[in-house]
């Protein structure tokens, strides 16, 4: 029991000092005393208290020798305090900056990474994922033959892959609750978005059944040039998809639409 109350004193006496010894440091006004001190506490991965030092010495260091290192750090302090979007700022700022320095790759990079960190799940808002995007493809096309390079590519495909399910989502939701006109808009914005997706097939087939779907739906006056569009789908279906197993099903509608137009003749 005297030994868990000593241990328990001693702790408490340890952080007052060290407290006391933060809040003397902080509340010094000496701009020396308090860069030393925090990257004294950088060094040791104490962000926070790095952090809290910088922000009071970081104008009184602009354009000196020590401001390179240190508005770097700063970026960091909010990178690792999970800040990300104060952090993709700072690394910008930085390169912007010190557009001579050697760490201005790592701060390009650093950047677009930390919008990467807040790219969320994909049925959620994505502009940090589209953020990300630009900032990697910025990235690629001025360091294009780097290691860092090689790993902004892969991360772009990640998110692409993400986006590509989205908007497939977004399109399929529509068709699901019957809202085929917007289904066909989702569709046919995915195709042009996503030109290689693996999914080609199968967003074309819905097209087609989503603009048959509103054709049947809709006024009389408006039927044959729905049934058209419909065909108009079906014709690149064919021709795209030729050897598909869909195709018997797409040879079926159009006999139906075909069938249709004739009452419109």
């Amino acid at each position: 029991m005297n030994r868990i109350l000593i241990f328990t004193l001693f702790s408490a006496v340890f952080l007052l000092s060290c407290k006391s010894e933060y809040e003397t440091i902080r509340t010094s006004n000496n701009p020396e005393k308090i860069y030393k001190a925090a990257q004294k506490y950088y060094k040791e991965k104490e962000y926070e208290r790095a952090l809290g030092l910088y922000d009071l010495i970081i104008q009184y260091y602009r354009g000196r020798q020590e401001a390179e290192e240190l508005f770097l750090n700063y970026a960091y302090c909010h990178y690792y305090l999970n800040d990300y979007i104060l952090a993709s700022t700072y690394f910008k700022n930085y390169s912007s900056t010190f557009g001579n320095s050697e760490n201005k790759q790592e701060a390009e990079y650093m950047s677009a990474y930390s919008n990467y960190r807040l790219s969320p799940n994909y049925r959620l808002d994505q502009t940090y994922t589209y953020k990300a995007i630009e900032g990697f493809e910025q990235f690629i096309n001025l360091y294009p033959y780097t290691e860092r390079a090689d790993l902004a590519t892969g991360l772009l495909d990640e998110m692409r892959k993400k986006l590509d399910i989205k908007a497939f989502e977004q399109g399929m939701l529509y068709y699901k609750i019957g809202q085929y006109q917007s289904a066909i808009t989702s569709f046919q914005a995915y195709i042009n978005e996503f030109p290689e997706t693996k999914k080609m097939e199968e967003v074309r087939f819905l097209l087609i059944k989503a603009a048959m779907e509103l054709a049947e739906k809709s006024i009389y006056e408006k039927q044959k040039e729905r049934y058209e569009e419909a065909l108009q789908h079906i014709e690149t279906f064919s021709k795209k998809h030729a050897s598909s197993r869909k195709m018997r099903e797409v040879k079926e509608y159009k006999n139906i639409i075909l069938k249709v137009l004739k009452n419109f003749a």
